[in-house]
């Protein structure tokens, strides 16, 4: 049951087609619209924004993927999230998914929505309609649509994030595939991002939803960019059986191959947001190796890729291991600063900086340049155990405060 990588994103799968347009809710030369839509009804899994303050559409999504519904669309917007928009908000859920519900042919109760973007303004529905209309026509099973459709939920994005791979189970080749947006407010508990995921296989609601629950603490729960918590933060896990594999049970062996296909797509797109983060020119892995427990090389990891000052450091090229350290003690994990070894590694080679808690004998000329390249990580020992965890961030710009100074306007 190996797996594969292969190209594309949501029209990897058997069954499932996308679309893009441009329907001028904000954005203009550019779409803004996608659709994500199943030729069969779904199975479907789901996790949210742990944010008090919840978008309209993560309120309607719950809605549908709790009361074990079947979804068979998905309507994205971006320039607009729809959130903290009281009962108006959630009648235009309402609106859009009965508006997509009749150029599709099918319920209205099987239609997800998701928004992205400003937050507080109304969606202009008659554009929304319009671009529905538009989706429903030009919707393909090609992997072009779902790269489009990719690029429609961008907002603060600088590049399309897809990703997707195939396994074998008793000769059936089964397909995940998914496409993310996420650049600014994200951090980890689901961050300012919404993620979908497809697949055409045949699995049971139990091995999908403790799939895609499991998965989700080790991807997008250990990114960061910003420190904010979104409103509109969505992951959907849809699955439409297309494949017609042995049905995949919770707990056997073929659940742990779609496990890690899954979570091969979802570590690859959570990498894919840290490293666009807004402003952003390089995307920061921290690795903590030696643990005693999960939970606390956890929190080590997140505390390191928070850190505005190590963030900063980084944007810099600056090898100023100290605030390193400093955000690992603060962190609330307990572990001995003295028998900490810390390393920076890039294509560029590894670097031991730290040794047994005080600087080693390193070049600096050679730490600026490991801490030059585009992905750069953070190697702690902790020496205590054998546990480990990785959290992904992104260095802290000029260009981070730029952006947010103007994004309403």
């Amino acid at each position: 049951m190996d797996m594969n990588i292969i190209e594309g994103g949501v029209t990897a799968a058997k069954g499932f087609q996308a679309a893009a347009a441009a329907a001028q809710i904000k954005y203009e030369g550019r779409t803004d619209m996608a659709l994500i839509y199943s030729e069969k009804p779904c199975k479907a899994a789901g996790t949210f924004t742990t944010n008090v303050v919840k978008a309209a559409p993560v309120k309607w999504d719950r809605a549908i993927v709790e009361g074990k519904k079947r979804p068979q669309a998905v309507i994205v917007n971006s320039g607009i999230a729809n959130a903290c928009t009281g009962k108006e908000g959630m009648r235009y859920c309402k609106e859009t998914a009965k508006e997509a519900a009749k150029v599709l042919g099918v319920e209205a109760d099987s239609v997800l929505v998701g928004s992205t973007g400003v937050i507080g303004m109304q969606l202009p529905m008659d554009r929304i309609k319009a671009g529905i209309g538009m989706l429903a026509e030009s919707k393909s099973a090609d992997t072009q649509s779902g790269t489009e459709a990719a690029k429609a939920i961008m907002t603060t994005d600088t590049e399309k994030k897809e990703a997707a791979a195939t396994f074998e189970i008793g000769g059936v080749t089964v397909t995940i595939g998914g496409m993310a947006k996420g650049s600014g407010m994200i951090h980890p508990n689901m961050c300012t991002m919404l993620s979908f995921i497809t697949t055409d296989a045949a699995i049971s609601q139990k091995a999908l939803r403790k799939a895609l629950k499991e998965d989700v603490q080790d991807t997008y729960n250990m990114i960061s960019v910003d420190g904010d918590t979104s409103t509109n933060d969505t992951v959907l896990l849809l699955a439409n059986g297309r494949a017609e594999n042995p049905k995949i049970r919770y707990g056997t062996p073929e659940y742990e191959a779609f496990k890690k296909a899954l979570h091969y797509v979802n570590e690859t797109l959570a990498k894919k947001m840290a490293g666009d983060g807004e402003g952003a020119t390089a995307l920061l892995e921290a690795k903590i190796v030696g643990a005693k427990t999960k939970e606390q090389a956890k929190v080590l990891a997140k505390s390191i890729v928070c850190s505005n000052l190590v963030k900063t450091a980084i944007a810099g090229h600056d090898a100023n291991w100290g605030r390193i350290l400093c955000a690992m003690g603060y962190s609330g994990a307990q572990f001995d600063p003295e028998k900490v070894d810390l390393a920076f590694e890039s294509e560029s080679g590894k670097l031991t900086i730290i040794k047994n808690g005080t600087a080693a004998d390193y070049s600096e000329e050679k730490a600026t340049e490991i801490l030059s390249k585009p992905e750069v990580t953070v190697i702690a020992d902790i020496k205590e155990g054998d546990e480990e965890a990785t959290a992904w961030g992104c260095d802290l710009t000029h260009e981070y405060i730029s952006i947010n100074a103007d994004y309403r306007s």
